[in-house]
């Protein structure tokens, strides 16, 4: 890397960042360390629980070896967590732990959902990890989530082949290229809404396909939440979250069918018929209340890449009704006092009296 220095530059080079890594690492954690830290423990743990019951009920081979390697990576972050809490004199996070799974109970989803389920959270596990690594300044916390977005993406990587492999895959809609660069000309391209409108560009129909199968793969893994939650207060929350995707399902799809572009395969008949919950309702609400909250991000993201007015207004709307579930969830968490409170400042004015 300073092969080009002298070696003197060298050597002062070599001190400087031996100094500087020095530094960082007697630094205190700071703000979006020290959420990202907690946030991911928390998700990490919920992730083992998850990981541990569907090793138990896959019977296909190579699904079954790419979630003991999954379980494996969580189980080494949980590992690097927790001494990084420990150096710090951080309390550690309850999370999630074994009485939050039950791993006695007969198959909830059938191995494809389940592989479908991993290939989704890798993806979001991916970008959570990108966002902790650009925001972390310490060298040893910098370092973790390097190798975090590593593992990350060999699981997604994996998953992915696994899923065109078995064609499970849902491959996205393809267009003809193009034979030369163009301008946009008219202001219409945004605003024609009424009547007949433009067809939907690469960007807008990506984002629709990708967002609609994501919304599948949720809707079936909080069906099945739902067929075995006993709290009826859950259940309740549950059946509106289903109704929520039902939505999303129908506008999307709408959107794709009119311009004869293919849907992707809904996931509905990957549950099985079992009535005995192998997660708490506290670990079930948790995951959709992430399923929801991803959904905004990613609502968000479309709309402000889509050109055409009405299939942002779309997103938009998508996004809002999912914030409200995330909200209702967040509620029914905090009323069961299911929800660990997040690291927070020192009060400075209730000190100064």
């Amino acid at each position: 890397m300073y092969e080009n220095l002298k070696g003197g530059e060298a050597k002062k080079k070599l001190v400087f960042i031996r100094r500087n890594r020095k530094l960082q690492n007697k630094n205190q954690l700071t703000s979006p360390e020290i959420a990202n830290l907690w946030t991911h423990y928390i998700r990490e743990t919920l992730s083992v629980c998850v990981n541990k019951y569907m090793l138990h009920t896959i019977q296909d081979p190579e699904i079954h070896s790419l979630f003991q390697t999954a379980l494996q990576y969580s189980l080494k972050h949980i590992a690097a967590l927790k001494a990084l809490f420990k150096k710090e004199k951080f309390p550690i996070p309850k999370g999630f732990t074994e009485e939050d799974v039950n791993l006695e109970a007969p198959p909830l989803f059938t191995d494809v959902l389940c592989l479908k389920s991993l290939y989704m959270m890798s993806t979001h596990g991916h970008n959570e990890h990108s966002l902790a690594f650009t925001t972390s300044i310490r060298q040893d916390i910098v370092d973790f989530y390097y190798q975090c977005n590593l593992d990350a993406m060999a699981i997604y990587k994996r998953s992915k082949d696994l899923l065109i492999s078995k064609q499970l895959y849902q491959q996205p809609p393809t267009y003809i290229t193009p034979k030369k660069a163009g301008m946009i000309k008219q202001y219409h391209y945004v605003t024609d809404v009424f009547g007949k409108k433009r067809p939907m560009n690469a960007i807008e129909s990506g984002h629709t396909f990708f967002n609609l199968n994501k919304v599948m793969i949720s809707k079936a893994m909080i069906l099945g939440f739902t067929q075995v939650s006993k709290n009826p207060n859950v259940r309740t929350l549950l059946d509106k979250g289903v109704q929520a995707t039902n939505k999303h399902i129908t506008t999307f799809s709408s959107l794709l069918a009119k311009e004869n572009i293919h849907l992707p395969k809904s996931d509905e008949t990957e549950i099985t018929n079992s009535t005995v919950s192998p997660f708490s309702d506290r670990l079930m609400l948790l995951q959709t209340g992430f399923f929801f909250g991803v959904a905004v991000t990613y609502f968000n993201a479309a709309l402000i890449s889509s050109m055409r007015a009405d299939i942002a207004a779309h997103n938009e709307k998508a996004a809002l009704a999912s914030l409200w579930i995330f909200n209702r969830i967040g509620k029914e968490m905090i009323d069961n006092q299911w929800m660990e409170q997040p690291p927070q400042a020192d009060d400075r004015k209730r000190l100064n009296h």
